[in-house]
């Protein structure tokens, strides 16, 4: 006997719905987001005499404790249905458009009994995939975190303060916090000398000597001046934004040296790190985006569709549209797209193809994800065969595939 567990999660409390394999609803429960609440899951489940091994069990995300929950009680057929699948599929029960969560969790169900093959089922992969999956994710977060932090900083410093917005060429930077913390307010640097420039800059780390000239002279251009009565509530702003920037930055540095240390410990790791222009961060980032599971991909297409990197095509009768792929894992998406951009400036062929997509479309973004749907073909070629990429034998397949058509004999 094999049921079908539809579950709606939230943070709090979960709607479960229970189905045979005729679709009939043979148990329905709302549990709490709690150790009890799991508890009470197995006690239903147990009670309809079936094992974990015999449940299905559907739901719309992987990060949830529950998820964790159900794989170390021995639940094997687990799937994390996409939202827009679920939301498809709700007319098949009900056409008033009427909902709730516990019908939500029959729709998962529903769509898992008549459709499971369409699903890959779900794994956590191994404990190091794990791991870097967790670190990657903390690695978007202080990324936007920083971005925000800034975009504050600088709005503050261009309003009381320009000059320590444009002392460095580089924005957002560590130095620049530094700086902003010993002088924080433009009378800090009017008997601010050459020489003391420079022992602040050595102490700091600053490796562009040759651009210090230059930094200092831009120090001393005179800016518009910020009325005195402002002055102490912009000072106290940016010396606490330049704070929690330093911080943010500081964080995602030393969790991309952990990320980085782990994914050399990984099998696949050789084959990710040989990918022109990943660096320390893209190769673990890729990784965790493909995963280990060779089957959850059987196609090329299929990682380019998950990554957003190739059109939709619409077609009827005789019209034809292509558009833009907007159903896609957009961190997936940003990481293919940043990798193009990266690939560009090492590998010519790269270059090549970005310059020839660009001078046809007009459009950097569109050309950078023409490459990278280019370069995830090459990646699934790769993972699939358990090889390193070699770019000489690249550039001999494209010679190869660009050979004119033998002249026919008439």
């Amino acid at each position: 006997m094999k049921l079908y567990m539809g579950i709606d999660w939230s943070s709090k409390k979960h709607d479960v719905t229970f189905l045979n394999e005729k679709g009939g609803v043979i148990q329905t429960a709302t549990i709490e987001h709690s150790a009890a609440g799991f508890h009470e899951l197995e006690k239903l489940r147990s009670q309809l005499q079936v094992t974990p091994e015999q449940c299905v069990v559907g739901m719309e995300t992987a990060h949830s404790l529950l998820i964790d929950h159900l794989w170390s009680e021995g639940y094997e057929a687990i799937y994390v249905l996409p939202p827009g699948a679920v939301q498809a599929n709700r007319g098949r029960l009900r056409q008033s458009g009427a909902r709730d969560d516990r019908y939500d969790s029959q729709v998962i169900a529903e769509t898992l009994r008549t459709d499971r093959h369409r699903f890959h089922p779900w794994g956590p992969g191994s404990p190091t995939l794990q791991r870097m999956r967790v670190m990657v994710h903390e690695v978007f977060f202080w990324t936007k975190e920083t971005v925000r932090v800034a975009n504050r900083l600088e709005a503050i410093l261009l309003r009381y303060y320009p000059a320590a917005r444009y002392v460095f060429s580089s924005w957002p930077t560590r130095i620049v916090c530094a700086f902003i913390q010993a002088y924080p307010e433009p009378a800090a640097t009017a008997s601010l000398t050459w020489l003391e420039f420079q022992a602040f800059a050595r102490q700091h780390g600053y490796t562009k000597r040759r651009e210090l000239p230059a930094c200092f002279q831009r120090l001393q251009q005179p800016y518009p001046q910020v009325r005195p009565e402002l002055a102490p509530a912009y000072r106290e702003a940016a010396q606490q934004l330049a704070a929690a920037l330093d911080q943010s930055m500081q964080v995602k540095q030393v969790t991309l040296a952990h990320l980085h240390k782990v994914f050399l410990t990984h099998p696949d790791a050789h084959i990710f790190d040989s990918l022109p222009g990943v660096g320390t961060w893209l190769g673990p980032a890729l990784l965790v985006k493909v995963g280990e599971d060779r089957q959850r991909f059987p196609t090329a297409n299929a990682l380019q569709a998950l990554a957003g990197t190739c059109p939709v095509t619409s077609q009827s009768g005789g019209r034809k549209s292509v558009r833009f792929r907007r159903s896609c894992d957009h961190q997936f998406r940003q990481i293919a797209q940043q990798w193009a951009r990266s690939a560009v400036k090492v590998s010519p062929w790269a270059a090549t193809y970005h310059a020839s997509v660009y001078a046809r479309v007009g459009s950097h973004s569109q050309a950078s994800r023409s490459l990278a749907n280019r370069l995830l073909a090459i990646l699934w070629r790769i993972w699939q065969d358990g090889t390193e990429y070699d770019e000489n034998l690249h550039l001999q397949n494209r010679a190869k595939r660009c050979q004119p058509a033998p002249a026919s004999r008439g």
